[in-house]
């Protein structure tokens, strides 16, 4: 979302519908050192942060799914299952090798700019270091505006430049982007009452123009909708305006904890498969969320961090997991 001021906000759901994702917030210094993960246990080669960056992490605290540095760079691990496949691990790439999971963590901690990110891509070898996990896709954008596509076909890097600013999971992103065509018909709004033969036809309510826009859950009819509320959302004055917006139209992005489950099949014991919302101010270097359990805002200001001194920190996305009510004292 641009606002009038020129800041541009990016937004995004983290789901997973089979248990709680444990997910964390997570603050990284300068200078911080991780390993990288290689396939059947073990760790590789060593990459250090220039840049410090915060965002939430799943498991453990390195396998970030969604953050910003302190340059205002943003980027994001989205599913690809099925469409993605990754070339092999090599031990002979061993100081070039990263793992797909721990991508945001290594490119926050070394680029600025979406040119940088693109460099940086072609220096090293991506690959997967946990069977039991689908291949995955990337957004990187930066303060500008400007956003990419990462996802790799057949072992090589393919790039978008992500002009439309919605990603969701597979297909492919040029897939989705082709799909669109299918609702050329929709519009914002309300549709002009019409004659049927002898019969008036007029709407039920407002934003009868959209009937037919896909209610599903599945990427491509969530990349559908996405694509229209983004477009017709109005435009804020400033950062904390598209801020609000993105939480609202995310909102309808929510999958209830039983819609991925069939009949008879016992849900996972969470209030939501999506587990938590972000929302990042790239101009103005703040990262939002709520989780699950909590509809709060919670904001982190990168401005009020020393990456310098600063330590590793990384705390549960809310103090406790356990949805509540706030009761009005009288």
């Amino acid at each position: 979302l641009k606002a009038k001021d020129g800041s541009t906000v990016v937004a995004r759901t983290i789901e997973w519908a089979a248990s709680d994702n444990d997910c964390r917030w997570v603050v990284v210094p300068r200078g911080h050192t991780w390993k990288s993960f290689i396939p059947g246990g073990g760790t590789g080669r060593s990459f250090t942060s220039k840049y410090g960056y915060v965002g939430v992490a799943v498991v453990q605290d390195e396998l970030m799914m969604e953050g910003m540095n302190e340059k205002g760079l943003s980027a994001g691990l989205f599913y690809f299952p099925d469409y993605g496949r990754y070339e092999e691990y090599s031990e002979a790439n061993y100081e070039t090798n990263i793992s797909d999971f721990q991508l945001v963590s290594y490119i926050l901690g070394r680029c600025a700019t979406v040119d940088e990110v693109k460099a940086e891509i072609a220096k090293v070898h991506i690959h997967g270091f946990d069977p039991r996990s689908s291949t995955v896709h990337w957004r990187f954008a930066e303060p500008s505006g400007r956003q990419i596509v990462l996802e790799i076909i057949d072992g090589k890097c393919v790039f978008y430049e992500n002009t439309l600013g919605v990603l969701t999971n597979s297909p492919s992103f040029d897939w989705q982007l082709t799909n669109l065509n299918n609702y050329v018909n929709l519009l914002p709004g309300r549709t002009e009452p019409h004659t049927l033969g002898n019969m008036s036809l007029s709407s039920f309510g407002g934003g009868s123009a959209m009937l037919g826009l896909p209610g599903d859950f599945t990427p491509p009819s969530r990349f559908v909708r996405a694509a229209f509320f983004q477009n017709t959302a109005p435009q804020k004055p400033n950062a904390e305006g598209s801020v609000f917006t993105a939480f609202h139209i995310l909102g309808s992005m929510e999958i209830p904890i039983g819609a991925q489950f069939a009949q008879g099949q016992e849900p996972a014991d969470i209030p939501s498969a999506t587990q938590c919302t972000c929302v990042t101010d790239m101009s103005g270097l703040r990262f939002y969320y709520r989780s699950m359990y909590d509809g709060g805002i919670r904001c982190i200001d990168l401005k009020e961090i020393d990456f310098k001194k600063v330590g590793l920190r990384s705390e549960p996305l809310i103090p406790a997991k356990k949805e509540y009510v706030h009761y009005i004292k009288f």
